[in-house]
């Protein structure tokens, strides 16, 4: 009965990680094909937004310097969690960012700022038991009725992550642009090789410059996926301890066993996960900032190199 209401205990723990998709609804046939425009995923995907975006405005409402009649007062944040949240923002700001980004820090705060959010939340969402809920939920009605709408981690599907990739790759790249000219971000691409290297360089240079966005999109999928499967295959091992139960004999000893220690392995790698959770979040948003300051390296260099001159004639 246990395995059949929760998606964690099911017999095949791929079951947990699978897209679901609302039953009756939310699919339409073009061309012969049956295109969904509703699942779980895309359920969570819009409920993390919408969290994204009420949660920092909420934020920043509490963060935001108040009236000059309140005197050094106004620059206390006003509420415990949204100072928490300032906290973050300024370590990503101020550690992260800017040694990396010098100047242009503020500029592209809002856009890491709203990557690393964005992530965090769908990631911690995924780790919320929507989806058995659901599944629970279905039960007692009798039909299918909650399940598919919400539960499945966005993130731990490639099509998101590889959507959030795109976007961040279109970021870099524009930065590039704009940072270097057209005709610097052409010259990147020759790595400042010698011409008869070009044909060789340039192509390894856009392979590169494409490469960056898969591996994005790739870390954040395979990390998440991986988790949850592993959490799945433990509450599996859990259910199946109590099993043995009515068989009798050794089972009677075993099932416990392997149920209590299954159950203690779940909890420890669920607090893994809620780490994980922050960290790849973190890792797309510095990575996202380490290629925006590479493709502007070069325009460093000429600076440091007209300073160096200065001073040699000085």
């Amino acid at each position: 009965m246990l395995q059949s209401v929760l998606t964690l205990a099911a017999s095949n723990p791929v079951d947990h990680v699978v897209n679901q998709f609302p039953h009756g609804w939310g699919v339409v046939e073009i061309g012969g094909y049956h295109i969904h425009w509703w699942s779980a995923h895309v359920g969570n995907l819009l409920l993390a937004g919408l969290i994204t975006v009420l949660l920092l405005a909420w934020a920043a409402s509490r963060i935001r310097t108040g009236p000059a009649s309140e005197g050094s007062a106004r620059y206390v944040t006003r509420n415990p969690f949204a100072h928490m949240i300032e906290v973050i923002c300024v370590y990503l700001r101020d550690t992260t960012a800017r040694p990396l980004l010098g100047d242009r820090t503020d500029a592209f705060m809002p856009f890491l700022w709203t990557i690393f959010f964005f992530i965090l939340i769908n990631n911690l969402l995924g780790l919320v038991p929507i989806t058995d809920t659901a599944h629970l939920a279905d039960k007692f009605v009798g039909g299918h009725v909650f399940s598919g709408i919400l539960g499945a981690t966005a993130t731990q599907n490639l099509f998101v992550t590889a959507a959030l990739a795109i976007i961040a790759g279109l970021v870099i790249n524009f930065a590039g642009v704009r940072a270097l000219g057209v005709g610097g971000y052409i010259q990147h691409l020759t790595a400042g090789t010698p011409a008869y290297l070009w044909p060789l360089m340039v192509p390894i240079e856009i392979l590169g410059t494409l490469i960056k966005p898969v591996a994005l999109a790739l870390r954040l999928f395979a990390n998440m996926t991986a988790g949850h499967i592993l959490v799945a295959v433990l509450f599996m091992f859990a259910v199946s301890g109590v099993g043995l139960l009515t068989n009798g004999g050794a089972g009677v000893v075993l099932g416990p066993v392997i149920s209590l220690a299954s159950v203690i392995a779940a909890i420890a790698i669920y607090f893994l996960e809620i780490f994980v959770a922050f960290l790849q979040a973190f890792v797309f948003m510095f990575l996202t900032a380490v290629f925006i300051s590479q493709l502007s390296h070069h325009d460093e260099h000429e600076h440091h190199g007209a300073h160096g001159h200065e001073h040699a004639h000085a």
